[in-house]
Formats: C-alpha cells, structure tokens, sequence
C-alpha cells in the first residue's frame, strides 16, 4: 500500500524557507519530510549513510546537513545511537484529520519509538488535541498532572487565606473606629479598607489611638498612616523603633524641644494635619 505525506504549497512561501535556506536546505528538507522512511508520528529510524545514498551526498555533506538543520535552523533532532530521527514541528502541519485509523496508526507508532525523548519533543508542537493527548502520555506522568493539580489547590486556599484575613481584619478597624468615634459613611468605610490593605490593622488601629490621645479625629489619624507608608513602615516594631529614634533625637537637639510635633513626630516638614 502506497504511503504518503503532506507537503503543504505554503512551504515555498515560507519566510525561513526563502530567507536562510540554500537550495541543497530545501532539498534535504523536502527529503527528510517525504522519503519512505518517515512515519505517521514524525520520528523514524534512519542512517545517514541511507539519506547520503538516496540523496546523492557524500557523508561530508549529510553531516553538515545535520548540523544545520538541528543547531541553525533547529527544525529537527536525532538521536546518534538509536538512529532516529524527529522532525520538530511535524504535529503543526500534519494530523489535518484524526479518527480511528490514524489514531490506532499514531499508539502503534509511538510505541516503537526507542528514545522517548523525541516523542516529547514533537508532542509539544502538535494541534490537534486529541492526538497531542497520545504523545503526552508519554512524558506527562500522572504524578506530575496530580503534583500540578496539588499545586493549583494550594494556591487557591492561600488565596481564600489571604481574602479571609485582609476581611477579618477590616472589621477589626470597622469595630474600633465606631466604638471609639461613631458610625461609618460609605466614604470613611472605603478609605479605611484600603488603609487596612496598603499596611494592616494594627496600623490603622494604633494610628486611631493615636489621634484620640491627642483629641483628634480621623484625618490626624490618616497623617499619622501616610508618614509610616512614606517611611515603609509595616508592623507596630517598627513604629516602636521609630519613636524611640525620634526621641533620642529631640533629646540631643539644643532646640529640638521647642519644635512642633505631631504624636512623636516632626511634621513640620512632613506633613501638617488639616483640622
């Protein structure tokens, strides 16, 4: 039974095909894509010294041959032992048509392959799904589909962790902001949420405190927050070692005392709370 295979018309247009192949390129290219050797699945046992003797190339130029086309234009690999040969983007233009017989065809072939190694490599670059899934089960164990799987499930409970606590801890600030200075508006409500994502509600909380030491109401609070987010502080140790800082620096200035300060900090150049 004759066999045969595709050569689209688009080969001759092809810019790689025009551009950087010689004409001996395009001839050993057409060969290694329709000699009787190849197979259905684009891997298949050949020798050089055949493709020399078919070809009408000494071994010289069959080597040469190989070197270009698996480091240059990097179109096919072979395999020096085992004799085989893949051609790299056969799956993209071939298998037009699945069904029974091809399928049947494709594990048959598959099979037979000796470096499995090749049969990854021109799996990657098949379309079709169906017959993309044979080559796959080749190199994509069941370990790894449940080691992605695994992978994929944790990353979402982070993520469900990470929504839960950024929510727990907006009520949080919500619970302490009414308790200690009234009813929420819609506006005050954004503005706190997102206080409460860009640092947390440790932050925000003792920013809240800090304004009702001083009598103050929210927008004091908030210029407390936009001076530890200008300092990249994040946790209430550093804030601590912030105030410690400020104090052994208003204690050593000869008219430091005298400046004005806003909960432990200079804003006279930072920031001055609009009251």
């Amino acid at each position: 039974m004759a066999k045969y295979r595709i050569v689209h018309t688009e080969f001759w247009n092809d810019a790689k095909v025009m551009e950087e192949m010689t004409p001996e390129d395009k001839y050993f290219f057409l060969y290694i894509l329709t000699n009787t050797q190849v197979t259905q699945v684009g891997i298949y046992p050949i020798t050089k010294k055949l493709i020399g003797f078919e070809m009408g190339y000494s071994t010289e130029s069959v080597n040469a041959l190989f070197e270009r086309f698996i480091n240059f234009h990097k179109l096919m690999t072979y395999n020096e032992k085992t004799r085989e040969l893949a051609i790299k983007n056969w799956g993209k233009f071939n298998f037009i048509r699945g069904g029974k017989p091809v399928m049947d065809c494709v594990k048959k072939e598959l099979a037979e392959v000796k470096d499995q190694s090749l049969i990854k490599y021109v799996g990657e670059q098949v379309a079709n799904d169906t017959i993309r899934a044979l080559y796959e089960s080749y190199y994509v164990t069941q370990d790894d589909t449940s080691s992605s799987r695994g992978q994929k499930e944790k990353e979402k409970e982070k993520e469900k962790e990470k929504e839960k606590e950024k929510e727990k801890q907006h009520v949080a600030v919500v619970d302490f902001y009414q308790s200690n200075i009234g009813m929420l508006s819609p506006y005050m409500s954004e503005s706190l949420m997102q206080w409460t994502n860009d640092l947390n509600s440790d932050l925000v909380i003792e920013a809240i405190k800090r304004a009702l030491k001083q009598q103050k109401k929210w927008n004091y609070a908030e210029g407390i927050l936009r001076h530890w987010a200008n300092q990249n502080i994040s946790n209430l140790e550093q804030v601590s070692a912030a105030d410690s800082e400020f104090k052994h620096k208003r204690e050593g200035g000869p008219s430091a005392s005298n400046q004005p300060s806003y909960d432990g900090y200079n804003f006279d150049k930072e920031f001055t709370p609009n009251f």
